[in-house]
């Protein structure tokens, strides 16, 4: 189909537009071929006519179809031209708010200048793993391609990021970090990340608009919403000032601007974790330092000294304001509104900090930056023609002299002077006054470019790793295409680093775009694209203008214009890109890719050169400032044209080279040639790299949000790549089918017969038909590539077939609805007709009765009438005439009156006439001799210019005298000026008097006749006003007379009835009194019975919530708590692996030892990991896990929270019972006072003597030591050994006695405070009693214990009795007091230390508060913006230094860990030494496990029958068989549920039984450990976590169905309750297992989790599961992975969720699972797919159509089938989905109306309004006949939703887990009955 036959009538068109560059119109006429015009109409109604080309004959761009606007991808537009694109944009930022968009392989980024949150934690997990054309377009979905291409194909990737300034290219590059970190999973390397964001302000600055570098975006978070930012997001607002303030400045165009590029390589390791970056500058703008252009300002570094100068650490710098300072106030707009420069610096040298620059470092920059200033107020003045000079004690030059440690006289010296050099002699030359000032400006140039690199190594080196970088990705974030009024160099390098990096953009473009037909296989030509080779030609080769650049460096009297003249000579008819203007000698231009550019040749030596006076910088290296020395340590002895790099650090690799080998000719490199090279490098790098590229474009200048102006964009997209992009591939196939989605899409167009199984053939038959020039189209392997227009064509084909369907069923059903309509009426019109005719007949008999009567009447009323009629018009008729005649005569007055007076008029008129053409005249002829004479003034200066420009040699020698005849001749010319119009002023005041004058004249004649008439008026006046007053008096008399009569009367009558109503209104008052007091007392309690109802209602469903937070918290402190103790279990296995390693230390693990250990871990553990070697400690130590350490931090965090709080109830407690105990103490104080003493001084004396025993016992060993070793006895034995072994044994037995001496004590003291309340006689009977009641070792211990305190100090211990019994147990009981004193004294000073810890803690938050009391106040007096800044500014430094410490005390716990398990090692040598007897009747699972918790187990004396019995060295083997190596499926379905379960409890029973409490806690260890560890293996099984969670809820029911108390025992038969445990109370063991089952549930929700995600977005969203419904709209590039799920293999759909949902469910059954469990089970399940469908809706616009939402709710209502199939319709599953039925029904219903409007808030309730107006902004149409949603009915919306909830995400949190109950539910089986089956190799059990 030819191009031409689409323009017909209703085509819509783009004319070009001189406003808005492109608009839109529509053709009235179709136009045929040899027409010359179009007929159009306008969008607003306009018609005119389009004139075509005659040349060229062009048609304008036709428009793509409204269901192609709006695309994700632009390369998805039919017809792809520059305003397509440009509308597409405007569509899209404008209605959408979507400030992403992909071009191909480019993404465009539009500044919105608006918070948006759209960049949290949530966002990034919802990109992090999809395809690129997954999700809408979005920064995060490019640097998750870069990311997992870099991990797929092992190749570094690069992100270029480019755009105008403040169109947000640095904001850009940061957020791709901020994910890098964030995906990258690391945990050490959040250190890292901190400081690559933090480097990046340091050279740009923060604290400007929320977007762009006018403004970086901040989630509110910080910005991650929530306000955390987690290792992902560091704060940029906090760490972020430092590169900002130093490389970034103020320009017209942004306040923020980057004077310089940088490209940051993030390394990564092997396991693609961040490890380092690097980064590189280039081309710093060292010419703002000393010049900013009108509106401009310096760096933002020298205002934020200038705005702190006040403060008492910057006073030794000696700086003022800004406006003080030469290099600050040129561009005469020092502030930026809305930055406080003195808190940026804060936050500038907090960045410092984080990057390593200690303090003394950070106050010598202050000072090198301070003395820039004062360097730039040095005044030079004229000495003479040729020299110049400095006043001596200048006082600048000697602050700066001060702070750079020089000396004043070499400084001021060689400011005025330079050294010539010959080959035999040196010559010290003066300079003039306009060289010594460049030289001075020189010199602080180099000196900050000296700074500035300095500086970039510094962060480079805080950014480097030691560990080997494995691959990387380098963010480049670098100026775009510039073109100002005046250009000079750095627009030049500016612009020919965009060449370089356009030219590599295309070759990229190019060969994507042909990899792609060869990869189809579809035959291709080459594609001409715009190469701009010759222009990079024109500027670098050898003769361009580069070279020809450095070549004039070279030159001793090399100029500008010179320079220019070569330019001119060698490129101006050679090259086409050269052009020189007309009307200068002075500038060139060169044709550039995006634009012509206009450069000034003025500066471009200089600034290439870069020259700095040699003694300036001998001078600077001799200075006492270590600083500045290190700056310039690495300067060449020949400084001249070299300078400082550009860019800073232009190495390719990490590691810094040496430079001190450079030679001489390397340091001469001109700026120009080091550029070059530094660009080269960059170029070799990108190509080494796959690149991915953003384009930021900057909507409009004013920083308005969400405002577009399409001249600037397209300015932007010209010179940004974008439409060349769409060019390329407009010049080829750009838009691209699978035959799947061709097939699906026009299905319409084919014939039944035409329908085939093979749908490529089917493809390829119908396109035959439907196209006729097979080149619109070509055939790949997998898609249908077509041409431009093409796809417009195959959907106009589509609505016109669509169109004439819906217009033939339109036809049926009109007819259809017509006809019946029609024999309704016909029907009803027949009943009609028959009733009104006999109507009709009835009336037309009484008309004719009536007709005759009124005749009769009419007869005698007309001849009345006319009789009446008569007589009135005689009457009128004289009436008219009477005043017809008076109205004649006042005609003709008036008439007379108004001739006289327009002859007055026109004589006045025709005066006033006269004398205004006289004045016309009179300023024509003055006006005429201006201007000849200016003609002969002009005429005259021309020739004063010819002869000025003959004596220019003469003008050149007399300059001074030239410009004093010019001021002269200036102040001559003002006065002139001024005369001229004082005189002017001084004659139009005299013309002005004169009228005035006049004019008072004539008023004061007409005033002196108004006041004589008045005179008259008055004198007649007062005689009349006497008059009246007289009547008027006498008018009074009457009225008061008769007013007072009736007054009386009305008096009387009024009583009467004031009486009488008084007595009404209150017998009415009471009645209604009565009646409001009735219904007030009813609706009162009404009122209190319904707020009764509601406030029961509300506390408890508080109490609800409370309970379900409560339960959240502890089973997420749970699962926390299981991550930890796996994490540790990891950690010692790779610990293990490290010893068995030959070089441990070469080796390096990926996270180190948890400091928290478990409380289920054993000394066991800690003795195995403390075997490890100490360099596998400290490699361990390197590699800090940081997500660990977060997790830990929050921990910390919750337990101090919950430390506080305990230790405040514990206070509040502990004084009311001292309060309330003191009294009752009193009296017992009293009465055991005296025996409280004498026990004390007996303890003591027991005390002395035990430590003289001690020493004794020590002494005899040492002389026993000493012996031994002097004679040593036969057979290698010593009398020593022999004592000491029955020392040791004896020992051993007094240890014995001491734990029965401590079970007495405690005895004792329980009986004392059980009695301390009573009388002193009640309480030694009582006492008695108890004693008693004690057995007879008790007693007789007891006796020992208080006769001995009775002895004598000395008594003979061996006459006590024969074995010594009694004198041990007074022994012990001695250490018992010693022991329990020395207890009780570090419990006082524990408790003493742990409230000073309060005190202190109290008394910071206290501090704390104030201090956020007056940030809050500060905050309060800022305006809105600075105030939200201000608040994130404080909370991320609060956060910041809580890490830190956090941090530090994390060091210190594990140095205290280390130094215990030191210990610990030790202590269990010598244990093991001692305890190996021990330890051999200990069974094997005892050693491994130790008990869970040390959980205390009352004896209980039952006994019961019913169990099954082993041996203890048989509970290995049972553990393994029966959990270990058990498989689930073949338990689940040939035996009962829960088998596993019912036989640990049966073993449990015995050892209960047997009484044998270390059996019982063994076994329940074992099995506890034993399912942990075949969890952690096989967890990802969901059918193995299944299993195990319903037998550890079967093993929790049986402990507590046979626990013996009532409450689960009513629920027994009487045979259950005879299997109740006899001895132990396991109450302990229930929690423990309720934790494990809690874990294993959670366990399950993750396994389910991972086997569900995979299929929710394409089962719920992608898959067509009601075929037809929704047409697929064609794609871009970006193409989506599942576009149709039918057409690609293994795609999920809806059945594939149901089967995956059934197998859950009946693995679930099939296991035993409780129901209530199975139900939580299911809510989390719909949980699940309700949040991630309705994520992935809310972030593709491609998915939000009315198509759509039928789907949704079609896959919706399938689910509630399912539910009401497996009888689960009451779980709350159905309420999971509520959120994503109303998003369904949200694209569903009418979007118009403010109706519409109510409905759909109404409807919502679910969502929250940011859902809502996100999914109305995505809402795109998938066919023509759909409408879009208006940008006014989506502000409505928001204007109706103000008082909801916000919701401070936008996605709902797919990690959360409700909280989980196990409602008791008790087995009807009875034990005895179980069989056990001998597949399960248990024949060792024995039933008892």
């Amino acid at each position: 189909m030819a191009a031409s036959e689409l323009y017909t009538k209703y085509a819509r068109v783009w004319i070009p537009d001189v406003e808005e560059v492109w608009k839109s119109a529509e053709l009235t006429k179709d136009y045929k071929h040899g027409d010359s015009l179009l007929h159009l109409q306008l969008e607003d109604g306009k018609t005119f006519e389009h004139k075509l080309d005659p040349k060229t004959n062009n048609l304008p761009h036709l428009r793509n179809p409204d269901i192609l606007v709006g695309e994700n991808d632009l390369t998805a537009l039919s017809y792809l031209h520059e305003p397509a694109v440009l509308h597409n944009l405007k569509v899209r930022f404008i209605d959408s708010k979507l400030i992403y968009t992909y071009c191909g392989i480019v993404l465009v980024a539009i500044n919105p200048y608006e918070n948006l949150p759209i960049y949290g934690t949530d966002i990034i997990n919802a990109y992090s793993g999809q395809n690129m054309g997954d999700m809408d377009p979005h920064i995060f979905a490019v640097a998750e391609e870069a990311y997992k291409q870099m991990a797929r194909d092992e190749r570094n990737q690069s992100i270029i990021v480019s755009g105008e300034s403040g169109a947000g290219k640095t904001v850009s590059a940061k957020y791709t970090m901020r994910y890098f970190a964030t995906v990258s999973g690391s945990a050490s390397e959040a250190n890292v990340e901190e400081k690559v964001l933090a480097s990046n302000p340091i050279m740009e600055r923060t604290g400007f608009h929320p977007i762009g570098r006018a403004g970086t975006l901040l989630p509110p978070h910080c910005v991650h919403p929530g306000g955390e930012l987690d290792v992902s997001s560091p704060g940029p607002s906090q760490n972020g000032a430092c590169m900002h303030a130093i490389g970034n400045a103020k320009t017209t165009r942004n306040d923020n601007s980057s004077r310089f590029g940088k490209y940051i390589e993030i390394g990564f390791d092997k396991k693609y974790h961040i490890i380092g970056a690097n980064m590189r500058t280039y081309l710093l703008e060292k010419s703002r330092v000393v010049f900013q252009a009108d509106d401009e300002r310096n760096y933002h570094i020298f205002y934020q000294l200038c705005a702190s100068s006040h403060l008492p650490e910057y006073k030794d710098l000696k700086l003022g304001k800004a406006n003080d300072f030469r290099f600050t106030t040129q561009g005469r707009n020092p502030v930026i509104d809305g930055v406080d420069d003195a808190k940026e610096l804060v936050t500038t040298r907090q960045a410092f900090s984080l990057l390593g620059i200690n303090e003394s470092y950070q106050m010598g920059i202050f000072k090198v930056l301070a003395s820039i200033l004062h360097l730039g107020n040095v005044e030079v003045k004229d000495r003479d023609a040729d020299s110049s000079r400095i006043e001596p004690g200048n006082k600048n030059l000697t602050v700066f002299c001060d702070l750079m440690g020089v000396t004043y006289q070499d400084m001021s010296h060689w400011l005025c002077h330079k050294k010539l050099k010959t080959a035999t002699e040196t010559y010290i030359k003066p300079i003039p006054k306009l060289q010594a000032i460049n030289s001075r400006d020189a010199l602080a140039k180099h000196i900050y470019a000296k700074l500035f690199n300095w500086i970039v190594d510094h962060v480079n080196k805080a950014l480097q790793s030691t560990v080997k970088q494995n691959s990387f990705i380098g963010v480049l974030d670098i100026y775009g295409f510039e073109t100002f009024d005046i250009n000079s160099f750095e627009q030049f390098c500016i612009n020919y680093a965009n060449e370089k990096l356009q030219q590599q953009f295309n070759m990229h473009v190019f060969k994507l775009e042909q990899e792609e037909y060869m990869k189809e296989q579809i035959p291709w030509t080459l594609i001409d694209f715009y190469d701009n080779q010759p222009c990079i030609n024109l500027i670098e080769a050898k003769m361009g203008v580069l070279a020809l650049l450095d070549e004039e460096c070279k030159m001793p009297k090399g100029t500008d214009d010179t320079w220019a003249q070569k330019l001119y000579n060698t490129h101006l008819k050679t090259c086409a890109l050269f052009e020189k203007p007309r009307m200068s000698n002075k500038a060139f231009i060169i044709q550039h890719f995006a634009d012509k550019v206009e450069y000034q040749c003025e500066g471009f030596l200089e600034k290439n050169k870069d020259t700095v006076n040699e003694e300036q910088i001998n001078v600077l290296k001799a200075s006492k400032f270590d600083l500045l020395v290190e700056l310039f340590q690495d300067e060449g002895t020949a400084t001249s044209p070299t300078g400082p790099p550009p860019g800073g650090r232009v190495k390719l690799s990490v590691k810094p080279e040496p430079r001190t080998g450079l030679s001489s000719k390397e340091h001469k490199k001109t700026v120009g040639l080091q550029f070059r090279n530094s660009l080269q490098l960059l170029m070799d790098t990108l190509n080494a790299t796959t690149p991915h590229y953003v384009r930021c474009i900057k909507p409009n200048d004013r920083k308005f949000p969400f405002t577009f102006d399409p001249k600037r964009a397209v300015q932007q997209l010209r010179a940004c790549g974008v439409l060349e992009t769409i060019r390329i591939s407009a010049a080829g196939f750009p838009s691209r089918w699978t035959y799947q989605e061709f097939f699906s899409r026009y299905r319409v167009l084919m014939k039944q017969k035409d329908v085939q199984t093979d749908r490529k053939l089917t493809c390829r038959k119908v396109l035959e038909k439907l196209v006729e020039d097979q080149d619109k189209y070509q055939f790949g392997k997998t898609k249908i590539f077509f041409r431009a227009g093409q796809v417009a064509y195959l959907e106009k084909l589509r609505a016109d077939k669509l169109r004439a369907a819906c217009i033939r069923i339109q036809k049926t059903i009109r007819c259809w609805l017509e006809r019946k309509k029609f024999l309704r009426m016909k029907k009803a019109a027949i009943t009609i007709q028959r009733h009104i005719r006999g109507f009709q007949a009835r009336c037309l008999a009484k008309f004719l009765r009536r007709t005759k009567a009124a005749i009769v009447i009419q007869k005698y009323q007309r001849m009345y009438v006319e009789r009446e009629r008569y007589k009135r018009l005689q009457v009128a008729a004289l009436n008219i005439q009477c005043i017809l005649r008076a109205y004649q005569a006042r005609q003709l007055y008036q008439r007379l009156l108004r001739e006289s007076k327009a002859l007055i008029i026109q004589r006045w008129v025709r005066g006033w006439l006269a004398r205004q053409w006289y004045k016309k005249c009179l300023e024509a002829i003055v006006y005429l001799q201006c201007c000849i004479r200016r003609m002969r003034a002009k005429r005259e200066l021309k020739k004063l210019k010819i002869e000025a420009r003959s004596v220019e040699h003469f003008k050149k020698l007399n300059i001074g005298m030239e410009n004093k005849i010019m001021q002269l001749q200036r102040k001559i010319d003002e006065q002139n000026k001024e005369n001229k119009a004082v005189s002017e002023r001084l004659s139009t005041l005299e013309s002005s008097y004169t009228a005035e004058s006049e004019k008072l004249r004539t008023e004061v004649g007409r005033l002196r006749g108004v006041e004589e008439e008045a005179r008259n008026n008055a004198r007649q006046i007062t005689s009349l006003l006497e008059e009246l007053g007289h009547l008027r008096k006498e008018l009074e008399t009457t009225q008061s007379e008769k007013k007072l009569i009736e007054d009386q009367a009305k008096t009387y009558h009024s009583k009467m009835e004031q009486m009488v109503a008084e007595l009404k209104d209150q017998n009415s008052l009471l009645k209604s009194e009565k009646d409001d007091l009735n219904r007030l007392i009813q609706e009162q309690s009404q009122q209190m019975k319904e707020k009764m109802e509601k406030a029961l209602q509300e506390q408890t469903r508080q109490l609800e919530n409370d309970l379900n937070e409560e339960r959240t918290r502890y089973q997420n402190l749970l699962g926390e708590h299981l991550r930890l103790e796996e994490r540790y279990d990891d950690l010692k296995e790779e610990m293990t692996l490290t010893l068995n390693v030959p070089k441990p230390g070469h080796r390096r693990t990926d996270s180190t030892h948890s400091s928290n250990e478990s409380e289920y871990t054993y000394s066991s553990e800690f003795t195995e990991c403390e075997e490890v070697s100490r360099g596998g400690e400290d490699v361990s130590k390197d590699s800090l896990d940081m997500s660990l350490f977060l997790k830990l931090q929050k921990r910390v965090t919750e337990l101090e929270h919950d430390k506080q709080s305990l230790v405040k109830e514990l206070d509040t407690r502990e004084e009311q019972f001292q309060l309330a105990r003191a009294r009752d103490d009193e009296d017992y104080k009293k009465a055991r006072g005296a025996e409280l003493e004498y026990e004390s001084l007996k303890r003591q004396e027991l005390e002395s003597e035990n430590k003289k025993l001690k020493h004794d016992l020590n002494e005899m060993r040492q002389v026993m030591a000493g012996k031994a070793g002097a004679k040593p006895g036969p057979g290698g034995s010593s009398p020593y050994n022999v004592l000491l072994e029955q020392l040791n044994a004896s020992n051993e037995e007094l240890e014995v006695r001491k734990e029965e001496v401590l079970i007495l004590r405690s005895q004792l003291v329980s009986q004392k405070e059980a009695v301390q309340h009573k009388e002193t006689m009640t309480e030694t009977l009582s006492f008695t009693e108890d004693v008693r009641k004690m057995n007879a070792g008790e007693v007789a211990q007891a006796y020992a214990g208080l006769k001995d305190t009775n002895r004598s100090p000395t008594p003979d211990y061996h006459e006590l009795n024969e074995d010594g019994e009694l004198w041990l147990a007074y022994e012990g009981l001695k250490e018992t007091n010693r022991l329990l004193e020395s207890q009780l004294q570090m419990q006082r000073r524990s408790h003493d230390s742990e409230m000073e810890a309060v005190r202190r803690e109290l008394q910071s938050v206290k501090e704390e508060n104030t201090r956020q009391q007056q940030l809050l106040t500060q905050n309060l007096q800022l305006p809105p913006e600075a105030r939200i800044e201000a608040s994130l500014q404080h909370e991320i430094t609060r956060l910041t230094n809580e890490n830190l410490d956090l941090l530090e005390q994390l060091e210190k716990q594990e140095k205290i860990i280390r130094k215990f398990k030191k210990q610990l090692k030790v202590f269990a040598k010598k244990m093991g030494e001692r305890e190996v007897g021990q330890m051999e009747s200990v069974s094997p699972g005892q050693i491994v496990d130790e008990p869970i918790l040390a959980v205390n187990i009352p004896r209980r004396e039952k006994d019961f029958q019913g169990m099954l019995e082993y041996k203890k060295e048989d509970e290995p083997k049972l553990v393994k068989n029966l959990i270990l190596e058990l498989k689930p499926r073949g338990v689940a379905v040939n035996f009962i549920p829960g088998l596993p379960a019912y036989i640990i409890f049966m073993c449990l029973r015995h050892a209960d039984y047997l009484n044998d409490d270390q059996k019982v806690r063994s076994l329940l260890t074992s099995s506890i450990n034993s399912i942990k560890k075949i969890l952690k293996k096989r967890g990802d099984d969901f059918e193995m976590v299944s299993f195990w969670l319903s037998n550890t809820c079967r093993l929790l029911h049986c402990l507590k169905q046979y626990s013996g108390e009532e409450s689960f025992m009513k629920y027994n038969t009487s045979r259950q309750n005879e299997h109740c445990l006899s001895n132990f109370d396991l109450a302990e063991y229930q929690q423990v297992l309720s934790d494990l089952a809690i874990q294993i549930y959670q366990q399950l929700i993750r396994c389910m989790e991972s086997l569900l995600q995979p299929m929710i977005v394409s089962g719920m969203l992608e898959h067509e599961t009601i075929q037809g419904v929704s047409g697929v709209k064609p794609t871009g590039l970006r193409k989506r992975t599942s576009s149709i799920a039918d057409a690609i293999e293994g795609t999920y759909t809806l059945d594939s969720i149901l089967r995956q949902l059934t197998s859950f469910h009946s693995t679930m059954c099939q296991h035993g699972i409780d129901p209530d469990i199975i139900k939580q089970v299911v809510k989390q399940q719909f949980y699940i797919i309700g949040a991630i469908t309705l994520n992935n809706l809310l972030l593709r616009k491609d998915m939000c159509s009315w198509s759509k939402g039928m789907q949704i709710r079609y896959n919706v209502s399938q689910l509630e089938e399912w539910l009401r199939d497996k009888n689960l319709m009451n779980c709350g599953a159905k309420d999971m989905l509520e959120p994503l039925i109303q998003a369904a029904q949200l694209l569903q219903v009418k979007k118009k109306t403010d109706e519409d409007a109510d409905a759909i808030c109404s409807m919502c309730s679910a969502l929250s309004s940011a859902q809502i107006v996100k999914v109305l902004n995505l809402y795109t149409p998938v066919n023509e006949f759909e409408e879009r949603v208006t940008v006014t009915f989506i502000q409505t919306i928001q204007a109706r939703l103000p008082e909801r909830k916000q919701s401070p995400q936008l996605l709902m949190d797919t990690r959360v887990i409700y909280p989980i109950t196990f409602p008791f539910n008790p087995s009807a089986l009875v034990l005895d009955t179980i069989h056990i089956p001998s597949s399960l190799n248990l024949t060792f059990l024995s039933r008892v």
